[in-house]
């Protein structure tokens, strides 16, 4: 066949496919329109019957059985009409002919983001790019190839590869392809300009994050990932296939992403959704510590106030007393000191309960012995939750509610105090730490590096809720998370989890790898994958950042740009004209462009002399929550996790312990350009 028979007959079936597509939405809409219409009538039918129900409510639990059955199916349609809506500017982008094994023919399987068949039952127009079957356009080139269906292992040979790009319903291009993925289909995709939101990769998914993608059988997975090389797209995307296949077990309302910022979270928030499935619940840890340590501390720093202190005061020795209490020897301390708490807290007395007495021994048996396993600030609630129980059997009697209360504050009393942050302190004196204020709870804040061990404190004596209801968890920027942060959420989630970073982008002075003590906190049963190829800086960009870390060892998408631009101004006004000319010029040909400072006092200086100078910008702070088109302004390490078309890095020529990996992260945002200023 022809090339030019060859699109024709590509275009012939891109028509079909659209043409079938719209008779099918037309379908949907008649069956939600009908569904609309039955719950209308459901509902009309409950308010004019529902006083004369029977008396044992069973034909009223039946017609709401029903109404939430049609409610159901309605939203279903609706879910299924908006997939398809999306399909029709794209319908697939794939297509693999497959020669089954002991077959004469081969068969074409196109893949597109969803599966699509003109009929219910009928075989798929187009296949799911999490399908079985579609992991051959991923895995394989030409020749000998198999893939794993339900049934097992299906053996057989690639005879044709097609690759396309269809954007408003039009073929933009169609060609066949020996190799997986044409290196200039990924030139064109991945250096295209920045958006405001990650990009989905079903595209371009390469062998190496397909084989992430679709990992079923590892509990703790763990990426470590080059700058760009995609790791937290190939982590949505795993979420979306595991979502896929199992849809039994697993809900978008089971999984949690713990994010940087709010930020970064709306940046990736459409990503599951353009895949066909819900979008799943993210926090920030810090945020997450401070809503629990409410009632011991009014107020909490974050990391971000600890970079900046970092940064400002370097010779205070800030870094060092954080290391030490995120640390495995400071977790050690703690416990010794927990062992032997008991006696210094406890002030055991003889108790009443009307006419049951127990001495001071039988209350120490209970609370050292019985209930010895039970944390020991829940623990007097478990002895007197027995003896009230012993004395309501003994007697036959409940006793009010009131009168309970008053019977649990007598035996809290017994405790010396309850409350943790005192606690904290006496374990900060007797290990020789410098200790607290001692000041009431409305003017506590706590410093960055207290707010995780008055965490572990509360959980260890409080008991910490396990997360049960949490089945997959992911966790995002990995280097930045001590020990002690990863100790206290193995006690918060038991579940299966992904985990991804990249220890050159650790938010410190040095690098952090976490897999030298993770398979300790985990188990043995992590299974670590490298990613060592970035696709998102030109090849001048990637070489450039790599002066301030010295990996090694790292691939690039050759894909080449502007040199980098270095330049140190003697004044504001030198700086800003040429970073203002810059950054017009680019705004004709791009979407995006950051202005990173150190500290975020930089950033809303900046701010201001940009506006001041008519330039619009957008500032990015704690307090944000949406990425915007044009220019940012905000700290480096406000933007990990974004890109932009152009970077301007804007630094004092004085330098701090963090300069280092400042300038690395500003420079692994740059998509195209990169310009690294300072000011004298």
């Amino acid at each position: 066949m022809s090339n030019n028979d060859a699109m024709n007959s590509e275009i012939r079936f891109l028509e079909e496919v659209e043409e079938k597509l719209k008779t099918r939405i037309t379908e949907i809409n008649a069956l939600f329109l009908e569904g609309e219409k039955q719950i209308e009538s459901m509902h009309d039918y409950y308010w004019e019957n529902y006083t004369e129900m029977d008396e044992y409510g069973y034909e009223n639990y039946d017609n709401q059985q029903a109404l939430l059955g049609e409610v159901n199916a309605n939203n279903e349609r609706l879910m299924k009409k908006q997939r398809l809506k999306k399909m029709i500017d794209s319908p697939y982008f794939g297509r693999v002919d497959f020669l089954f094994e002991g077959e004469e023919e081969s068969e074409s399987f196109y893949i597109g983001i969803g599966n699509f068949a003109p009929k219910a039952g009928m075989t798929p127009l187009i296949y799911d790019w999490r399908a079985p079957v579609s992991g051959l356009f991923y895995d394989y080139d030409r020749g000998q190839a198999s893939y794993e269906a339900p049934g097992g292992t299906i053996e057989g040979e690639i005879t044709s590869k097609w690759q396309y790009k269809i954007k408003k319903g039009k073929m933009v291009y169609a060609f066949e392809s020996d190799t997986k993925i044409d290196d200039e289909i990924l030139k064109q995709e991945l250096g295209s300009n920045g958006d405001v939101q990650l990009k989905n990769i079903v595209r371009t998914i390469q062998k190496e994050q397909n084989e992430i993608i679709r990992n079923v059988k590892d509990k703790v997975l763990v990426i470590q990932g080059a700058a760009g090389s995609g790791k937290t797209s190939v982590a949505l995307h795993r979420i979306a296939y595991l979502l896929y296949h199992d849809r039994k077990n697993l809900k978008a309302s089971d999984i949690l992403i713990l994010s940087p910022n709010s930020v970064f979270a709306d940046y990736i928030s459409h990503i599951l959704p353009e895949l066909g499935e819900e979008n799943i619940q993210e926090m920030s840890f810090d945020l997450f510590a401070y809503r629990e340590l409410k009632g011991i501390v009014s107020d909490c720093e974050d990391r971000y106030d600890y970079l900046e202190k970092l940064i400002h005061f370097p010779e205070m020795g800030i870094r060092e007393s954080y290391l030490k209490k995120q640390s495995a020897g400071f977790v050690g301390e703690m416990e010794g000191f927990l062992a032997v708490l008991e006696d210094q807290l406890m002030d055991f007395k003889p108790v009443k309960i009307r006419t049951l007495e127990k001495t001071e021994e039988e209350l120490i048996h209970l609370f050292y012995f019985k209930f010895q396993d039970i944390p020991i600030l829940a623990r007097m609630d478990a002895v007197m939750e027995y003896l009230v129980d012993e004395y309501e059997t003994l007697y036959n009697r409940n006793l009010p509610e009131d009168e309970v209360e008053e019977i649990r504050e007598k035996f809290n009393r017994m405790y010396v105090t309850r409350d943790i942050y005192k606690i904290y302190n006496w374990f900060l004196e007797d290990n020789g730490y410098e200790t607290l204020a001692k000041i009431p709870y409305e003017n506590r804040k706590l410093q960055y590096e207290d707010v995780f061990p008055v965490l572990y404190l509360k959980y260890r004596m409080l008991g910490g809720t396990r997360h049960k209801h949490i089945k997959h968890l992911v966790i995002d920027e990995m280097q930045d998370y001590s020990y002690l942060q990863y100790v206290v959420l193995s006690r918060l989630f038991s579940c299966r989890m992904t985990i991804l970073g990249d220890r050159a982008q650790t938010l410190d002075s040095q690098m952090q790898d976490v897999l030298t003590f993770l398979p300790k906190i985990f188990g043995r049963t992590i299974r670590k994958i490298i990613m060592n190829k970035s696709y998102r800086n030109t090849i001048e960009i990637a070489e450039y950042a790599a002066k301030f870390t010295g990996e090694k060892d790292l691939e690039y998408l050759e894909r080449h740009g502007k040199p980098v631009t270095e330049k140190t101004f003697d004044s504001d006004e030198e700086l800003l004209n040429e970073l203002i000319r810059e950054a017009d010029a680019g705004m004709d040909k791009y979407e995006t462009a950051a202005v990173l400072t150190e500290t975020m006092d930089e950033a809303y200086t900046m701010t201001r002399m940009l506006s001041n100078r008519g330039l619009p910008v957008n500032c990015i702070d704690r307090d944000s929550s949406t990425f915007e088109k044009g220019v940012t302004v905000t700290t480096f390490y406000m933007a990990k996790g974004l890109e932009f078309d152009q970077v301007f890095g804007v630094f004092p020529k004085r330098e701090n312990p963090m300069t280092g990996q400042a300038k690395y992260i500003c420079a692994t945002r740059a998509l195209h350009e990169l310009y690294m200023y300072e000011r004298a």
